[in-house]
């Protein structure tokens, strides 16, 4: 499982004119599901986003988690983030989960960060339009 979570100031997902998701201060997160994932890597994943410190502190460092400051989350499903770009110019998609696994993960992924902070999301499958405001920029990529 992939996650490429960005530290924003505001977030929002469109899908056909419709705002399905907005969020405040928080982070960014594009989800990727693989054919090897399951609900253990899930909730590991979750863990680390939800602890992960990239919000400043007093001094300025990147010392606090999205739980530390109170952050919002808004989840987007993006099967691209487990291509495989190792060869050609053309990207593999072989290691994505199909997609009724890959939505049953993201679904319970929502579900889970639910219940520990304020999560909007994309639709998944769906053409969204993403927009951000990134702060910093700060962007990483975590893997489980």
């Amino acid at each position: 499982m992939i996650a490429l979570i960005q530290r924003v100031s505001s977030a929002q997902v469109v899908v056909d004119g419709e705002t399905t998701g907005a969020i405040g201060t928080g982070i960014l997160l594009l989800l990727g599901v693989q054919k090897e994932d399951d609900e253990a890597k899930a909730r590991r994943l979750l863990e680390r986003v939800l602890t992960y410190r990239i919000f400043p502190d007093e001094q300025g460092r990147m010392n606090r988690s999205l739980l530390d400051c109170g952050g919002e989350l808004l989840v987007v499903s993006q099967f691209t983030l487990a291509a495989d770009t190792g060869k050609g110019t053309r990207p593999g998609f072989s290691t994505a989960a199909a997609p009724a696994l890959a939505n049953e993960l993201y679904e319970y992924f929502l579900q889970q960060a639910a219940l520990q902070v304020t999560t909007a999301c994309g639709r998944f499958g769906a053409d969204m339009k993403v927009s951000l405001t990134n702060d910093g920029p700060v962007t990483f990529w975590l893997e489980v």
